[in-house]
């Protein structure tokens, strides 16, 4: 059964993560994350690779060692190196990290002193006094940690869609070898939410009884919680819970609107249907007795007087009025980009340098990639000074005039200092085509200085992009305290555009706020922030996120063309 690039990825970073908490050396843990990181972004399936005998040490940050134990995993469904670790560090110490301020050394110490190793350990010790009494651990990070511990509970056991879609792509392709009329995902999946609790799998089939001893079989289930005519239900081995359904064919579309949701959506539908004199439920419509529809989604919406409308606009957000209106958008699609306006390279924290990340670009068929390195307050990532920043512009120009069919915007990602100002001197930012800005620091500030920060960013002229405006990860920090409402309406006035940032833990802008500055009138740019070639394909992700936010082909200022573009970037 294939393995995924996800769970390769899962088992690399699991073992850097506890290689660090261990103490060993981090140069060691480092190459482990960047491999992590080089397999979750590549395109194709490393089983395949191995199958087709590629040298996996042309991969970027694949050395010998590291590539013996992919094959490993690819053959065997196990990482030898990381079911040794867990003999010495207890594995639950991984939630830990969840916690922000908490990093393996501090997690090290807490497991040593206080032997906790879980999150509700963690809570008890914070609450109690007990990590009041280590040296390190003040009352600010511990305060830190009670609302971490909260924020980690109320996350739950969720799944970034990027991760889901691996293991819903590796299933579906199993049940497809059996007979089957429909297959397919329903639920928050279906509707590209950002985190996803469980998978709703729908199926039509002349003998089902087949179909469910087929996904009874699946090698990746850990647990099998039940296995009826109609419906079985199992966990997977990432702890995943999966659904089987099986469904009537001419009932499968009412079946498909109903478990794809949302429950609101879903209420404001059969209100309609009710008005209508009809009863709409998973089997289908019906008039007294009589089911006069069901068979496919578009003709139960026609049924109770609507349009059909999209998977990832079935939140009770004004779709059902926008419906009846005549209104409802035309969703921006993936095919419609023709650029990147948010990568890194070389030259900072990025692992290509910049005519790898152009070929590659060019091979997505862009037609411009904005190289967008950061500014020099984020040592972290190796940040650009003047000097080093202007040697880059010079790489640019010498690319553009190597590389044919792409043209390459001489870009920055500047940091917003605290009180407003900006890391990078106008001298450089007047030779760039596209300035971002950025908070990468001070996250706590309280709303209204952290609004008059961005605001005060504005001022300057040569901004043109706001890059994951919230700041927020996805179950690991909070959005930034924000006035939205006059951030946007201060962007509109200074011709400054939202990034919908896709990263799969970032997701910034969220749909709510997308949707809020479409209808003020703020266009955006869904970027990747790529930080390799791979990542590249992340844009997928930010494109589900503006489709959620009711996003057009007009509203996302890379679907034009270069020169349609530069006039968005005029201030």
């Amino acid at each position: 059964m294939a393995i995924t690039n996800a769970e390769i990825a899962r088992m690399f970073n699991e073992y850097a993560n506890l290689l660090e908490i261990k103490g060993e050396n981090p140069f060691k843990v480092r190459a482990y994350r960047n491999a992590a990181r080089v397999v979750e972004n590549i395109g194709k399936p490393l089983e395949e690779l191995v199958k087709e005998g590629f040298d996996l040490t042309k991969l970027p940050g694949i050395g010998a060692d590291l590539s013996q134990y992919i094959k490993e995993i690819v053959t065997t469904g196990r990482f030898s190196k990381l079911d040794e670790i867990k003999d010495e560090i207890p594995p639950s110490l991984l939630e830990l990290l969840k916690i922000e301020g908490l990093g393996p050394k501090r997690i090290r110490t807490l497991y040593d002193r206080l032997r906790i190793q879980s999150l509700e350990d963690l809570r008890r010790a914070a609450e109690n006094g007990e990590i009041a009494t280590l040296s390190g651990f003040g009352p600010t990070l511990i305060e830190r940690i009670k609302k971490g511990v909260v924020l980690a509970k109320k996350a739950g056991q969720r799944f970034k869609w990027s991760e889901a879609k691996e293991y819903v792509e590796d299933i579906l392709n199993y049940l497809s070898t059996v007979e089957l009329t429909h297959l397919q995902v329903a639920g928050s999946f279906r509707r590209k939410k950002e985190t996803v609790g469980d998978i709703d799998i729908l199926a039509t089939a002349k003998d089902f009884s087949q179909v469910v001893r087929h996904f009874l079989n699946y090698p990746k289930i850990k647990e099998v919680i039940s296995a009826g005519a109609t419906r079985s239900t199992v966990i997977l081995t990432n702890d995943m819970q999966v659904d089987l359904r099986s469904v009537d064919d001419d009932s499968y579309g009412s079946a498909l609107q109903y478990f794809t949701g949302s429950k609101s959506h879903n209420i404001e539908v059969r209100k309609l249907a009710i008005e209508k004199g009809l009863k709409l439920n998973e089997y289908g419509v019906f008039k007294g007795d009589k089911k006069i529809a069901g068979k496919t989604e578009e003709e139960v919406y026609e049924a109770v007087g609507l349009c059909f409308i999209e998977p990832e606009l079935r939140e009770n957000r004004g779709e059902i009025e926008a419906c009846l209106s005549k209104s409802l958008p035309k969703l921006v699609e993936l095919e419609d980009i023709r650029g990147d306006l948010h990568t890194h390279t070389l030259y900072t924290d990025g692992k290509n340098s910049i005519e790898e990340m152009a070929r590659a670009a060019q091979q997505k068929g862009y037609e411009y990639l904005a190289i967008t390195d950061h500014s020099k307050r984020l040592s972290v990532a190796r940040g650009l000074d003047e000097k080093r920043a202007l040697k880059e512009l010079e790489e640019i120009d010498r690319v553009n005039e190597k590389v044919d069919g792409i043209t390459l915007l001489k870009g920055m990602e500047v940091d917003i200092l605290e009180d407003g100002s900006l890391d990078m001197s106008d001298e450089v930012l007047k030779e760039l085509d596209i300035v971002l800005i950025a908070v990468h620091y001070k996250f706590n500030l309280s709303k209204q200085k952290q609004t008059e920060r961005i605001l005060k960013a504005f001022e300057n002229p040569y901004v043109n992009i706001l890059a994951h405006p919230t700041g927020r990860m996805i179950g690991l920090r909070e959005p930034m305290e924000l006035d939205m409402h006059m951030i946007l309406k201060r962007a509109k006035e200074y011709n400054i555009h939202m990034e919908i940032n896709a990263q799969p833990e970032r997701l910034d802008l969220n749909d709510i706020y997308a949707k809020m500055a479409k209808e003020m009138g703020v266009k955006m740019a869904v970027n990747t922030d790529a930080h390799n070639i791979y990542s590249l394909n992340y844009m997928e992700y930010g494109i589900n996120q503006a489709r959620r936010g009711w996003c057009e082909k007009e509203d996302i200022i890379n679907t034009r063309d270069l020169k349609g573009l530069r006039e968005f970037l005029k201030r």
